[in-house]
Parts: C-alpha cells; sequence; structure tokens
C-alpha cells in the first residue's frame, strides 16, 4: 500500500505523520548544538566572521523551531483536517530546510575559501551526519526529505564546480546517488509505516468491534489458557458470575477467581463439589455441556470448545426460567393438576424406583378405588364439583395412606396406592380393607353433602414378580368384579378372574365378527292398545347366539359392545333389519329402534336411517326412534339437533326408560319428542302401593298436557293393567301381559288376532 500523495492518505494517518516531524526534541536540541560548537570550532581555526554569522544563523532557527514545536505540542487537533495539518507541515519543513540550507552553505563556503583539511572535513562530516538523520526524523514528510537533502548537497556541488579542483567536482557529484539513496529510504520508511499504521487502525477497529460484540453478547464467555488462566472474559460473564470489574481479572486462575479471589464472587469459600467436578470434566473435555445450579435463582449452562493452541472457551448463558419452565413442564406431567397426586406414568415410575430400592424379594400390593356412579355427581351438580370431589377424596387418600403407601391419580374417578412395605399378605389385605372402609363416607363439597362409595380391585404379589402392564389389567379385573357384586365392595384378584377375563376377550372377538357378518338375530315385542285390540308398534330387540355358548343375553353383549365402541354397528344393523321386517307387516304398524349414547354422539345417525328408509322403501311415520335419558344429559344441544333432523322427515321420536334419570321432566319441553315410555319400576306393585300409582298418575298428566304419546313398558299382570286402563294411563301397552318378543313372521298373524278378538267381542256386545 502506498501513500503517494497527501490527498490519498487518511487524515488521522496523515497527522500521525506529521506529529512524527515534532516529536523528538532532544535530537533537535543535540543536533544544533553540535552544529553550532562545529562552526565555532572552525571559526577559531580560521578566525572568518562568516562562521560565526552561521552560528548567529543556527540559533535563531533553532529558536523559531522549539516555538513551533511547543505550540504544535499545545495545539487541539481533534477537529483539524487536511489544511491545518498541510500548513503546519510546511512550517515544520521551512525550519527544517533552513537548518539544511546553513549547513549546506558553510560546507559549499569552506571548499571554495579554504584549503584546509581541518575545515572542509568538520563542515562536510556534520552536514553528513545531519543528512543520515533525516530519514529518520523527517520520513513522514516526503517534501520535507527531499528539501532538507537538496539544501545540504546542493551548494557542496556548485562551490566545488567553483573550485577549479576536478577531484573535489568528482567527490561532489557523488553526492547525487547519496541523495536520491536518502530519498528513496525515507520513502520506503514512510509506505511500510504507513501500511502499518493502517493495518493497525483496522485491527484496533477489528478489536473494538469484537470488543463490542463480546460485550454485548447475551452469553457469558470465558476463554482460557492452557492453565486454566482467564485470557478473555466478557461483561456477561462477569454479571452472571458475580465477578465484578472483568478487567482485573485477566491472567487469574478460574478455579481461584471461583473461589476465593474475587470480592464480590457468590461462591462462599469454596465451590460446591458438583460444579467443580463439571468445569473440571469440561475444561479437560470429559463432557462438552454441562447445566449447573449455583443458587435456586440462577441455573447456567456451560458448553466447551477445545482450543488448537490449548485451553478452552467456554460459553455459559443463564437457563434459569427454562429450567423453571422445565420442571413446571415436568411437574405437570408427572402430575394431576386437579387432584396434586402423581399420574399413571410417573405412578409407574415411582414403583419401579421403591422395588428396584429393596434389598430382597417381598409382598407388595396394588390397590385400585373406583368411585361409584360418580357420572351422577356430575350431572346433577356439574363438573366443577366433581373436580372439587375428585380433590377432596385425594386429600383424604393421602392422610389415610401417609407412610405406608404411594397414592396415584389414574384416570377420571379412579385413584392407585401402591403398598411397598408389608409384613405379610394377610396384614397387606387387611390395611387395604381399612383404607378402603375409611375412605368412604361424607364429603361436604360446595355445600353438599355427597354420600361417597368405593368400587376397590386389588392385587397382592411377589415384589421380584413385578410387571407393571400386568398389574392393572388384574386390578381392573378385580374392581369390574367388585361393581358386579354391588357398591363399596372390596375384591382381591384371584385367578378365576383372569380367565373370565379372558373368555370376556373372546366374546369380545366373536360379537365383532356377529356384526359385522349380520350374526345377530331380532325380535320384536308388540306395543298393544290397552284393550288389546290392535298392535300399534313393536320394539326391535337384538339377540345373540353364540355358535359355542348358545344365547348370550342382551345385557351382557350390547355392554360389550358399548366397551368396544361397536354399538353404531349394531345400531345400523338393527335400523336396516328391522325396515326390512316392517315392510311385510300390516301398514298401520309401526317399528321402534333403541339409539344408544354414541349413535348420538355424531350426526352420522341421521344418514344411516335415511339411507336405510330408502333401501328399504319404508314410509318414515313407520319408523319410532327410542333415546334414552342418559343420551340426553350428556349432549343435550348436539342431541337436539340431530332429533330434530330425524323428526322432519317424519321419524317419530321416544324417551326411553322415562323416570328413571335426573330431572326427567325438564327435558319434555326442550327436545323435539312425539312419545314417552315410562319404565317399567313405575308400574310394579302399583296395586299395593298407593304413592307409586300416584306417581306414575302425575308424570301420565304432565305428559298428556304437553300432547305426547304415553306407552307403560313392563305390564305383566291383568292387576297392573286394569288399573292402569282404569286411571287411563297410557296410550299403548307393552308388557308380558299381551306378548312376550316374537319373531318377525309372527306379528301380522298376532295382529290378524286381536283384530278377529275384537270383532268377537263387539258381536258377544251386540248379542
Amino acid at each position: 500500500m502506498k501513500a503517494k500523495s497527501k490527498e490519498a492518505v487518511p487524515t488521522d494517518v496523515y497527522l500521525s505523520f506529521v506529529s512524527s516531524l515534532f516529536g523528538n526534541r532532544q535530537t533537535l536540541f543535540t543536533g544544533m548544538l553540535v552544529h553550532i560548537l562545529t562552526y565555532v570550532a572552525v571559526y577559531h581555526k580560521t578566525g572568518d566572521s562568516v562562521f560565526v554569522l552561521l552560528c548567529v544563523a543556527f540559533g535563531v532557527v533553532f529558536a523559531n523551531r522549539i516555538f513551533l514545536f511547543a505550540r504544535f505540542s499545545q495545539a487541539d487537533k481533534s477537529n483539524w483536517g487536511f489544511k491545518e495539518i498541510r500548513g503546519w507541515e510546511l512550517r515544520y519543513i521551512v525550519g527544517a530546510a533552513s537548518t539544511a540550507a546553513i549547513l549546506g552553505i558553510g560546507c559549499g563556503y569552506s571548499i571554495l575559501a579554504f584549503e584546509d583539511t581541518f575545515v572542509e572535513l568538520a563542515c562536510i562530516s556534520v552536514t553528513m551526519a545531519s543528512m543520515v538523520s533525516v530519514v529518520g526524523r523527517n520520513y513522514g514528510s516526503r517534501l520535507a526529505v527531499n528539501l532538507q537533502s537538496s539544501a545540504c548537497c546542493l551548494p557542496i556541488i556548485v562551490c566545488a564546480l567553483f573550485a577549479n579542483d576536478p577531484y573535489k567536482l568528482l567527490l561532489s557529484v557523488m553526492l547525487i546517488p547519496f541523495v536520491l539513496t536518502t530519498q528513496a529510504m525515507a520513502t520506503g520508511v514512510r509506505e511500510f509505516l504507513y501500511e502499518n499504521v493502517i493495518a493497525s487502525r483496522e485491527m484496533r477497529k477489528l478489536v473494538g468491534s469484537f470488543d463490542t460484540a463480546l460485550n454485548n453478547m447475551t452469553h457469558g464467555l470465558l476463554m482460557l489458557d492452557p492453565q486454566n488462566r482467564i485470557e478473555v472474559i466478557n461483561r456477561k460473564a462477569c454479571e452472571l458470575l458475580n465477578l465484578g470489574d472483568r478487567y482485573r481479572l485477566k491472567n487469574c486462575d478460574l478455579d481461584v477467581v471461583l473461589r476465593y479471589g474475587v470480592r464480590h464472587t457468590f461462591v462462599d469459600g469454596s465451590m460446591p463439589n458438583l460444579i467443580q467436578r463439571q468445569l473440571a470434566q469440561l475444561m479437560d473435555g470429559t463432557i462438552s455441556r454441562a447445566v449447573m445450579q449455583f443458587s435456586e435463582d440462577l441455573v447456567l449452562e456451560f458448553s466447551a470448545s477445545r482450543r488448537p493452541e490449548g485451553g478452552v472457551v467456554l460459553i455459559f448463558e443463564d437457563v434459569t426460567a427454562r429450567v423453571r419452565a422445565d420442571r413446571k413442564i415436568l411437574h405437570m406431567v408427572r402430575f394431576d393438576s386437579l387432584t396434586g397426586l402423581p399420574q399413571r406414568g410417573y405412578f409407574a415410575d415411582l414403583v419401579l424406583e421403591n422395588v428396584a430400592a429393596r434389598t430382597k424379594s417381598g409382598e407388595i400390593g396394588f390397590m385400585v378405588l373406583d368411585i361409584d356412579e360418580f357420572k351422577h355427581v356430575n350431572d346433577m351438580k356439574g363438573h366443577v364439583t366433581g373436580d372439587r370431589l375428585l380433590a377432596a377424596v385425594a386429600n383424604r387418600l393421602l392422610k389415610l395412606a401417609a407412610g405406608e403407601a404411594i397414592v396415584g391419580h389414574l384416570v377420571g374417578d379412579q385413584y392407585a396406592l401402591f403398598f411397598p412395605n408389608a409384613e405379610g399378605r394377610a396384614d397387606l389385605e387387611q390395611r387395604m380393607r381399612d383404607i378402603h372402609a375409611a375412605i368412604a363416607g361424607n364429603y361436604d363439597v360446595d355445600g353438599t353433602s355427597f354420600t361417597i362409595t368405593f368400587s376397590a380391585g386389588a392385587v397382592l404379589i411377589e415384589s421380584s414378580e413385578l410387571r407393571m402392564e400386568e398389574w392393572q389389567i388384574k386390578a381392573d379385573l378385580a374392581v369390574f368384579e367388585s361393581k358386579s357384586r354391588g357398591k363399596g365392595s372390596f375384591t382381591a384378584f384371584a385367578d378365576e378372574m383372569d380367565a373370565r377375563y379372558i373368555e370376556r376377550q373372546r366374546l369380545k372377538t366373536d360379537l365383532q365378527a356377529a356384526v359385522e357378518n349380520d350374526g345377530l338375530q331380532v325380535v320384536y315385542q308388540p306395543m298393544f292398545a290397552p284393550d288389546g285390540s290392535r298392535i300399534d308398534c313393536c320394539e326391535a330387540l337384538s339377540r345373540w347366539t353364540h355358535p359355542e355358548k348358545g344365547s348370550i343375553p342382551p345385557n351382557i353383549f350390547i355392554q360389550i359392545a358399548e366397551e368396544m365402541g361397536i354399538v353404531s354397528g349394531l345400531t345400523r344393523f338393527m335400523i336396516r333389519q328391522a325396515c326390512r321386517d316392517c315392510v311385510t307387516w300390516p301398514d298401520e304398524i309401526a317399528v321402534s329402534v333403541n339409539l344408544s349414547v354414541q349413535d348420538l354422539r355424531s350426526d352420522d345417525i341421521v344418514q344411516t336411517v335415511l339411507d336405510a328408509l330408502a333401501d328399504t322403501g319404508l314410509d318414515p311415520k313407520r319408523l319410532h326412534l327410542e333415546v334414552t335419558e342418559s343420551s340426553l344429559i350428556e349432549e343435550m344441544a348436539a342431541v337436539r339437533l340431530i332429533l330434530e333432523q330425524l323428526r322432519k322427515h317424519g321419524i317419530t321420536i321416544a324417551i326411553d326408560d322415562f323416570g328413571t334419570g335426573f330431572s326427567s321432566l325438564s327435558y319434555l319441553d326442550a327436545l323435539p319428542v312425539d312419545q314417552v315410555k315410562i319404565d317399567r319400576s313405575f308400574v310394579r306393585n302399583i296395586g299395593e302401593d298407593a304413592r307409586r300409582l300416584k306417581l306414575l298418575r302425575g308424570i301420565v298428566t304432565l305428559s298428556r298436557q304437553l300432547e305426547l304419546g304415553i306407552i307403560v313398558e313392563g305390564v305383566e299382570t291383568q292387576d297392573q293393567l286394569a288399573l292402569i286402563t282404569k286411571y287411563n294411563c297410557a296410550d299403548l301397552i307393552q308388557g308380558y301381559v299381551f306378548s312376550t318378543p316374537i319373531a318377525s313372521s309372527r306379528v301380522a298373524d298376532m295382529a290378524e288376532r286381536a283384530r278377529k278378538k275384537l270383532i268377537l267381542a263387539g258381536t258377544a256386545n251386540v248379542a
């Protein structure tokens, strides 16, 4: 890089060159003193007053230059531009060139006027010595070098020319290459320094940028040498580690800094062993990343990179917020937010940890508690109250099982307890029974007192035989057994339950095949007019005859279908078959099909019904659909929309098992319903229980005021029929008093017999 013109040189570089001209006053003083003493000596030798005048000239120039140097030092250079700097350069050049010219004139005069060797040698020697210093002092100004070298040598050459001595002339001519060499050397020094000044400036800029970037990093940075001494540390590192002023830490040992060396450090006395060990592993390359907790409020994550020349670079950041969030998420994953108990997965982890810590095998136990009829709490009081009840149960469980069992929340209204330290099987089972008995009772939630019972299932096994995927299956089987025995039961798992479970799984497989392959049968229970004179409708009832086990009761296989989620497939089969059969009956007879809760969770049922009507050609008015109150309670708004769509097509809607749910009467006006089927529980013992008869009549009165058709189910005796007829409690009667369920082929015959019976009865009355 060459600076051939001052305009091309950056101002700061130009200023540095000019400043170098004014830089060393000591050499200026020494040179001027030597010049004067030399010329005094020559005057003493020659007695020529010219040399006195030259000494005076030296003194005047020296004084002027000293004054100029002082002004330059005191001047404010911060706002100087090229023009100001150029002016000071020219002032310097005038003084320097004047000194050189005086030296040149003295040399030329000694050559021309004297033949004295001492005089010539003295003048030329001091002049040549000054010429040598020109490069070292004046390299910053090309003009200064050129003028000084010319001012020194030109008088010598001219005077040698007039001395009429060819040898002196020859020697003087030799000064020309000396001058050129001097100028070339000065140029080389100037360009070399120019390149270094530019490089230095770029380096400072780079260092400044690096320092700015380093100290504005969001991460802390430590650069250590092979002896673990701090070479570089940024501001963020000092803030995170509370190390104070970073400039005091250079070349300090990191371990010493963190242990004892910094007044502001948060480490008391010595570093925790874990932090010290992790740092050592980072530095020796054993690990490349580590999370270190320095305090409750500070967690740092370190990463390390080895340096090729030795040492390590540590980069770290404050991850306290992230760690807290991770812990919170982990807590949410592990613990149920409602009850505060371990969830299923974490409960299993706690069990495995406990069993793994045992020194020897022993008896362990699991108990699963299921709140009986918890759904009714949600239905009556809402889910908020239900949630608070779950939390209350969890709190009581924790108190009862404190120190004896690990309590977890499985799902919904199910809790699990693990008993790790039992003395014996009998004692363990008894402790489970005690907790099961104690957990039941009254719970006061939101001003309401609930009497709660629990169905419990227990599993007792050797710890060495624990299989996490098996114990809950066995516990669930035991809970299922408890529910089948009645509310509030406790059942310990037995091997025969497993056999029944396997049998039930086989039934599920066979039922799936039966539904898919139309392997079910349909029978129909007629609904008669109260006097038995006609059949108005027949309810379609599903039947399953297993190829090996024979007839499977509907309450069993329908429950299995609900567990499997294939009830909708069963419903599709029933609707399609019922429509096919109804087409073959007399036109005045309709068919009724039950819809399940699962059917009403999607409006697909509407298309299923319409497809069946279209395929069979059945008049929609002859199809009745029955829905239970439980399906209405779950999602009333969605169910209402579905029922309205069905009713628009002329299909009759009936509420089945009316009166067995909760707040039943409130749904009559809100839903598109045509009929109510009063449950058999209202008919039983109406002859002996006057209160039950009044209740039946009240329901009937309300239903008639709402213009709803009334069907009474479960009428089995003539006495029941007589009372119902006497008080006009039914439009239709369904029950064994008229008929059991029959095959489709018998419906027409039975309807014909009823018609003939009516005709005979009319003839008898006429007679």
